[in-house]
């Protein structure tokens, strides 16, 4: 090899079989003109007058060549004869493709040879004529396969099997010339090779010639069912190589690129682009892949920090204006490669350009890489030499693009997957408006996982500059009624077990049923004086563990007491164990209530997405509260203007007006007529919510703006200064405020809203109560218009 030329890269091992016993070639195996001059012979009577010319005078050499004949043990032999040479390989080489062939002739499966084209001459010769070592093939692995080639012709000209080929040889041979390697199908021609029989040839039943036939690559079979020393090879093989570059590389890249991972490790990405040098004939070409992330709308990492493009991350700043987003906007737009045979003169950005030339880069093809209807990245080839890349690469391009598309995406699907695992880990459901942000703290927590770090933690998840919106749908009273019901359910619950006790006591003298009637009687009187705490449990207590066994025995062993005792429990529900008539009614109108309000605001809510995407949160108890968080550090890649703050806050007053208006008209309708409240709090400051990794939901962040979350938790106890009014009152919606110029925008919406004929002409303005900790508040209060 000459000094200066470029170090080859070994390319991957064949497939061809490899078996651990070593093998030596098992056949005698001579050189010999004598079929190729058969042939000649042969067509002096063919029916072409012109073959038989040469045929003749051919005949003619070899007859004044006696050293040509019989086995040639001496290659000197045919160097002295070149002219008969030449003249006899006619046959083998046609002089039109001579130049351009890649033929050689050896002895039977050896690897000497004695005659060849320029071409194999440079691609396969040693200096001495031997066949070179292919840097994909040990010799041992050569000679193996050159024996079970020898082993089938033997079965197929002796005893007439026919065999099924062994497969195409690959053999990889460095192209010293550029410093890279090529891959060439070999096929060994045996047409002049002739099987002499030595003695009586073995003896071969049709199931021993079918085990052959199936296990045509175990040389101690055919060792041992067809001994060598029975045979002898005489004549030579025709060797024909044809360059099969684009078809192995392409096919490797294949299963490259199939593979998981293969662009997370720049060891393998190398492999890759290397393969594409030798593809393209470019010792220096250089492969970039970008992949695109939809809705980022920008060029992303594969993970790990790496970035394997060449040109997006010389881009510093892909904004809207870009020379760089301009291109990409180019290639999407006409959905076409970019060819660039001279950057120096191309049809870009002129900084672009220069970007690019500043690389080394002097032609380049850049390709989007399309997964169906969308683009997941960008393939970028690169070569220093100006039309080293042209529009006639294009062909190559489209062959191998889907590949690198589909190893793209899948890479993108597995880092998604990855990145969900760590969301599932550590947080709870997220909403869609934040999710952008989870995700970037994923895999900035993965890449770090991945590097080694295995303390590393979650970064902190904080939202500055957020505007906050609060609002309730409170049940008024919704305590008392409960407590109410719980009592009347005890109070008839106990009456019906006095009854029963009372009855039992005609029947039966048990000192027993005189006290439990005592006991029931006193929980009676203390029930219609209002019920206490831990009343209920205690209550239920007794009646399962006393009573109710009582009344099992009675009704075993008391037939007249049976209607009564059955009247008690069909008044128990049969789940419960309890009676459970008025609480039903009271929770059947609170979930009637909290879902014709959480329903409809989820409805409205979906659409005020649309006005812009902010954080929602809704919490179902004795009525409904939302929070809204909006503001432009919660979305990515998206403009906030407080235009669409307002906006939120108009939509907040005006669905607070709907849900008033239909819980007053569900009222009627509910087994017990609950009445409902609204309140919203206003507040026009900014404020920071921060992720809480142990309570697995968002807080507000900072000591000052705290003080928002203590008055949100508070307010719907305020009463009206000077008057112990409760400021929530059905049919009206409160606000509430610390600041007179917080109120004056919604001055405005709700005279808006008294003019569409939705709030009442009157709005009162109130001072609070002191709350706990929280003073100075003040309430804007409107009735709604039913």
């Amino acid at each position: 090899m000459p000094a200066d030329s470029p170090t080859l890269t070994p390319p991957p091992v064949s497939t061809v079989p490899k078996l651990d016993a070593p093998f030596a070639f098992p056949f005698r195996s001579t050189l010999s003109l004598e079929p190729l001059i058969d042939y000649w012979t042969k067509r002096e009577q063919a029916s072409n007058a012109g073959v038989v010319l040469l045929a003749r005078a051919i005949g003619e050499q070899v007859a004044q060549a006696p050293l040509a004949r019989g086995p040639l043990t001496d290659y000197s032999v045919l160097e002295c004869n070149c002219d008969l040479v030449e003249t006899l390989m006619l046959a083998v080489f046609p002089p039109a493709s001579f130049a351009s062939d890649i033929s050689g002739v050896v002895a039977p499966f050896q690897r000497r040879s004695f005659y060849s084209t320029p071409l194999f001459q440079e691609v396969m010769l040693n200096k001495e004529g031997i066949i070179k070592q292919p840097l994909n093939i040990d010799m041992a692995a050569m000679d193996r396969q050159m024996g079970l080639m020898a082993y089938h012709l033997v079965l197929h000209r002796v005893y007439g099997a026919e065999m099924p080929p062994l497969g195409t040889i690959v053999f990889t041979v460095p192209d010293y010339q550029i410093g890279l390697y090529r891959h060439y199908g070999v096929d060994f021609n045996s047409d002049f090779v002739n099987v002499k029989v030595v003695g009586e040839p073995p003896v071969l039943t049709p199931e021993q010639m079918d085990l052959l036939v199936h296990n045509r690559h175990r040389p101690d079979l055919w060792q041992s069912l067809l001994p060598a020393e029975h045979f002898e090879l005489e004549g030579f093989n025709v060797i024909q190589l044809v360059d099969i570059t684009d078809q192995e590389i392409l096919s490797e890249l294949k299963y490259d690129l199939l593979e998981r991972d293969v662009l997370q490790t720049p060891a393998r990405f190398e492999q890759i682009q290397e393969k594409l040098r030798v593809l393209f004939a470019q010792p220096s070409l250089q492969l970039g892949i970008a992949a695109y992330d939809e809705k980022k709308r920008a060029f992303v990492d594969f993970g790990r920090k790496i970035n394997h493009s060449f040109l997006t991350k010389q881009v510093q700043h892909q904004s809207a204006d870009s020379s760089f987003r301009q291109l990409y906007d180019r290639l999407l737009r006409e959905r076409e490669p970019l060819v660039l045979k001279d950057v120096a003169t191309a049809d870009i950005p002129e900084d672009l350009r220069a970007q690019i030339m500043s690389l080394g880069t002097r032609s380049a093809i850049l390709a989007l890489l399309p997964y169906g209807n969308d683009t997941v990245g960008l393939l970028e080839l690169g070569t220093p030499e100006v039309n080293g890349l042209d529009e006639f690469e294009l062909d190559k391009v489209a062959q191998f693009l889907p590949l690198f598309a589909v190893a793209v995406k899948r890479n993108a699907e597995d880092l998604q997957a990855r990145v969900h695992a760590i969301i599932r880990e550590k947080f709870t459901a997220i909403h869609p408006t934040m999710e952008w942000r989870f995700m970037d703290a994923a895999r900035n927590l993965l890449t770090q996982l991945e590097s080694g770090n295995r303390t590393a933690e979650m970064e902190a998840i904080v939202f500055e500059d957020v505007y906050p919106l609060h609002g309730s749908c409170d049940i008024r009273g919704s305590s008392t009624v409960r407590n109410e019901a719980i009592q009347g359910d005890l109070v008839e619950h106990l009456t019906l077990a006095r009854k029963v006790l009372n009855k039992a006591s005609e029947f039966q003298q048990l000192p027993i049923l005189d006290e439990l009637k005592f006991y029931v009687t006193k929980n009676l009187k203390r029930l219609n004086e209002g019920m206490l705490s831990g009343d209920e449990a205690n209550i239920y207590d007794s009646l399962k563990r006393e009573v109710e066994p009582l009344f099992e025995y009675l009704a075993a062993h008391t037939p007249e007491l049976r209607p009564v005792i059955t009247k008690y429990w069909s008044n128990i529900d049969p789940k419960l164990g309890i009676l459970y008539k008025r609480r039903q009614d009271f929770e059947t109108s609170v979930t009637t209530l909290n879902d014709a309000v959480s329903d409809y605001l989820d409805d409205e809510e979906e659409k005020a997405q649309h006005m812009f995407p902010h954080y929602f949160q809704r919490y179902k108890t004795d009525g409904v509260e939302f929070n809204i968080y909006v503001g432009g550090t919660l979305v990515d890649n998206k403009p906030f203007d407080l235009v669409f703050l307002k906006n939120l806050r108009l939509w907040q007053l005006l669905t607070m007006v709907e849900i008033t208006r239909r819980t007053a008209a569900l009222k009627a309708t509910l087994p017990v007529p609950l009445d409902t409240t609204q309140l919203i709090l206003i507040h026009g400051q900014p404020l920071s919510i921060r992720f809480r990794q142990d309570e697995r939901q968002f807080d507000v962040d900072g000591a000052y703006n705290i003080r928002y979350e203590i008055i949100k938790k508070r307010i719907d106890k305020a009463t009206v200064m000077g008057t112990g009014e409760r400021l929530t009152q059905p049919g009206t919606i409160a606000l509430v405020y610390a600041q007179t110029r917080e109120a004056v925008e919604y001055y405005e919406y709700i005279d808006y809203l008294q003019d569409r004929g939705l709030l009442e002409s009157d709005v009162e303005e109130l001072e609070l109560e002191e709350l706990q900790g929280v003073k100075g508040l003040l309430a804007l209060r409107v009735r709604v218009r039913l």
